[in-house]
């Protein structure tokens, strides 16, 4: 996957949105990568917030997010967004995105757990103000 680098992190008020994205300096690997986005707030552990096999675009959400936020793939740019609409004061943290290859096959769901997760980005800010 090479070197992950996200962007697009930001500040605004409780139901707006932000797209954050991921780009990968190597690309990501049809049917065999999966990507996903973390997050942490402070004092907070990390937790898996959405996750996408490339290829087959098969997704995983946490129900926190389910309905508000979704994550796509945009493999001519080398990258994973994350689209988050209706954005809560709650949902402020660092958000970081994160890939593993050989995640399962085409038609299994993508991992969302940090421990699964070997190539991480460094991270951007989401803050929401109520």
């Amino acid at each position: 996957q090479g070197q992950l680098v996200e962007s697009g992190g930001g500040s605004v008020q409780a139901g707006g949105s932000l797209r954050v994205s991921c780009k990968s300096s190597s690309g990501f690997r049809w049917n065999r990568d999966c990507v996903a986005w973390f997050r942490q707030a402070p004092g907070k552990e990390r937790e898996g917030v959405a996750s996408i096999k490339i290829g087959s675009g098969l997704t995983s959400y946490a129900s926190s997010v389910t309905g508000r936020f979704t994550i796509s793939q945009d493999t001519a740019n080398r990258a994973v967004h994350l689209q988050m609409n209706i954005l809560k004061p709650e949902d402020t943290a660092m958000y970081f995105c994160a890939a593993i290859t050989e995640c399962g096959g085409p038609r299994d769901s993508p991992p969302i757990s940090a421990s699964v997760y070997k190539v991480w980005g460094q991270g951007t800010q989401v803050t929401i103000s109520s």
